[in-house]
C-alpha cells in the first residue's frame, strides 16, 4: 500500500470524484478526513470504516477551514495529503451572469483551495513533508461559453498550483493538480447520457471514445500523493481521454 499510515483530507468528498479519491486513499492505507458542506457525508464516512472521519464545513469560509484542520489533527495527529476537490458550476452566458453567481463559484472553487491549502500547508511545514493536490479541469484550457466563472476559476487554479508549489517546495511539500475531462459522476451521467445528442457532443471530442470514471481520477490522485511522484511539483496532469490533444471531432459509433 502506497499511503500506509498517511493522513489525507479530501474536500467535496461525499460523492463523485471526491468520494472516489477518499476510497482510494483508504485502499492505499491512509486515514481520511472527508470534508463536505453536505451533512450526509457522515454516512459516507461511516461506510468507509474506521480509517475515515467526516467534518461538515463550508471550505470557502476561513473559520470552517481552521476548525476542519483542528479536528483532523485531534483525530489523526497529522496531515500528509490534501485533495482540494470542492467545486460547483453555474450556467449562464456572459451578458446574463449575475455578480453574486460569479462570486459564489469563485469563492467555492478557487478561494477554498487557497484557504485549505494555506491552513494545511502550515501543518505540513512543521512536518517538513506533504502533498497537496488541486482539482482543476480541461476547462482550465478549453472554454465553454455558458460556464464563465467555472472556466475562470479552473484557469486560476492552475496558476495557484504553480505558485503554491514554488512557495512550499523548500519545506518538502509538493503541490500538483489534476485536470479531468468528462467524468461520469452521477450528475454527469444524467447530463451526458440524457440524450443521443449530448452523448455524441462529448464523445465526438474524446479520442478514446468514452467518458472517464471517478476511480480513474482517484488513481492519479493516489499516484501524486505517493512517493512515486516524489520528483513532481507544480504540474497539472490531464485525465481527459485525449481531449486536449484533439483539434477536430472524431466519428462516434
Amino acid at each position: 500500500m502506497k499511503l500506509l499510515n498517511k493522513v489525507a483530507v479530501v474536500t467535496g468528498a461525499t460523492q463523485g470524484i471526491g468520494l472516489a479519491c477518499a476510497q482510494r486513499m483508504i485502499a492505499e492505507g491512509a486515514k481520511v478526513m472527508l470534508v463536505d458542506i453536505k451533512p450526509e457525508g457522515a454516512e459516507a464516512a461511516a461506510k468507509l470504516g474506521e480509517q475515515a472521519r467526516f467534518f461538515a464545513a463550508d471550505v470557502s469560509q476561513k473559520a470552517d477551514v481552521d476548525a476542519m484542520v483542528a479536528a483532523t489533527l485531534a483525530d489523526f495527529g497529522r496531515i500528509d495529503i490534501l485533495i482540494n476537490n470542492a467545486g460547483v458550476t453555474h450556467a449562464a452566458n456572459f451578458l446574463d451572469l449575475c455578480e453574486e453567481d460569479f462570486d459564489r463559484v469563485m469563492r467555492i472553487n478557487l478561494k477554498s483551495m487557497f484557504l485549505c491549502g494555506q491552513a494545511v500547508a502550515r501543518v505540513m511545514v512543521r512536518q517538513q513533508s506533504g502533498s497537496i493536490i488541486n482539482m482543476s479541469s480541461v476547462n482550465a484550457e478549453l472554454a465553454i461559453p455558458n460556464q464563465v466563472p467555472y472556466v475562470v476559476s479552473k484557469g486560476a487554479i492552475n496558476q495557484l498550483t504553480k505558485v503554491m508549489s514554488l512557495n512550499l517546495v523548500t519545506h518538502g511539500i509538493r503541490v500538483n493538480g489534476i485536470g479531468p475531462g468528462t467524468i461520469l459522476t452521477e450528475l454527469a451521467r444524467q447530463a451526458v447520457m440524457a440524450s443521443p445528442e449530448s452523448r455524441n457532443t462529448i464523445l465526438s471530442r474524446t479520442p478514446m471514445g468514452r467518458c472517464g470514471e471517478p476511480e480513474e481520477v482517484a488513481s492519479i490522485a493516489a499516484f501524486l500523493a505517493s512517493d512515486d511522484a516524489s520528483y513532481m511539483t507544480g504540474q497539472t496532469l490531464y485525465v481527459d481521454g485525449g481531449r486536449l490533444a484533439l483539434n477536430y471531432t472524431v466519428p462516434v459509433k
